[in-house]
């Protein structure tokens, strides 16, 4: 069974918070990005009858995906700290029967397990954790010799960089980036992935960057709902926000900008990173 030091009441410091309309953006995102999430993992190798634990699993995308790659044979744990989360999680995978997978509010600080996990995974989860090496630890240690270990995280420098011929939407990716600097979240954990699996005994990662592509409202929405989700946090930490305008026409004025240049945008660009654990006696175990 699952153990943790400790548990969240859901009145957490999360930056993106628990509301409902963060959740639905969240399953909207989730859409977008899960054929790259679902190729990461089927390059690391999650595959029929593994035991697979999700870190920070949310409303249980991660998990689904996973859950439909190691089939009924397969097992999911969903570790996640909001109990409204995992309630709304638990209702999506009944109604899509997936009785392979559970959740367990947790939070991912000093995991323990009574049996090793074929692998561990996790989306945008270490970017919010002020010390990601040390959950990344934890989490390997539930690992058997030879499980796999598979992350995806954000990387913000190419997206700003593409934004900068658009002013409006350019604006609105660095209040975000902006509010998660000041507030905690490291937006460039993908990249530093390459380090954190060295230095959590792992050998160096199989790494490749994907950067979404698009310009209907749609895609673009996810990140002015992001801005919305965080307004609340950008004030608390003196965000200059006015420069943005009137909020409830931001969409609006975002997909005209888009549109008038005829150019499309990125949304959350993924770095994925997989490794293996090594033997006991540090010799390499592959698939």
């Amino acid at each position: 069974m699952i153990t943790s030091l400790k548990v969240s009441n859901g009145s957490s410091d999360y930056a993106l918070g628990y509301t409902e309309a963060e959740h639905d953006r969240l399953m909207r995102q989730a859409t977008l990005i899960a054929p790259i999430t679902e190729r990461l993992f089927r390059e690391a190798g999650v595959g029929a009858g593994q035991r697979v634990l999700d870190l920070g699993s949310g409303l249980g995308d991660v998990s689904m995906a996973v859950a439909r790659l190691v089939g009924p044979s397969g097992k999911v744990i969903g570790i996640e700290r909001d109990a409204n989360s995992i309630s709304r999680a638990r209702e999506r995978v009944a109604a899509v029967g997936l009785p392979n997978v559970s959740f367990t509010q947790a939070d991912v600080i000093d995991l323990a397990d009574d049996e090793p996990f074929d692998a561990v995974v996790g989306r945008f989860i270490l970017m919010f954790l002020p010390d990601p090496l040390s959950v990344l630890r934890s989490a390997v240690r539930l690992l058997r010799p030879g499980g796999l270990p598979a992350f995806q995280e954000p990387s913000w420098v190419p997206m700003l960089a593409m934004a900068a011929p658009l002013p409006l939407w350019s604006k609105v990716l660095g209040t975000i980036h902006e509010i998660f600097l000041r507030s905690g979240p490291n937006p460039e954990l993908g990249l530093e992935l390459y380090s954190l699996f060295q230095k959590a005994g792992l050998p160096a990662p199989t790494m490749h960057l994907d950067i979404p592509l698009g310009s209907d409202e749609i895609f673009t929405g996810i990140m002015t709902d992001l801005l919305r989700s965080l307004l609340p946090l950008g004030e608390t930490h003196g965000v200059q926000l006015d420069a943005l305008g009137d909020f409830d026409s931001l969409s609006e004025r975002v997909q005209a900008e888009i549109a008038g240049a005829g150019t499309v945008v990125s949304v959350v660009p993924l770095v994925s990173a997989w490794s293996r654990r090594v033997s006991a006696i540090g010799i390499f175990v592959g698939i």
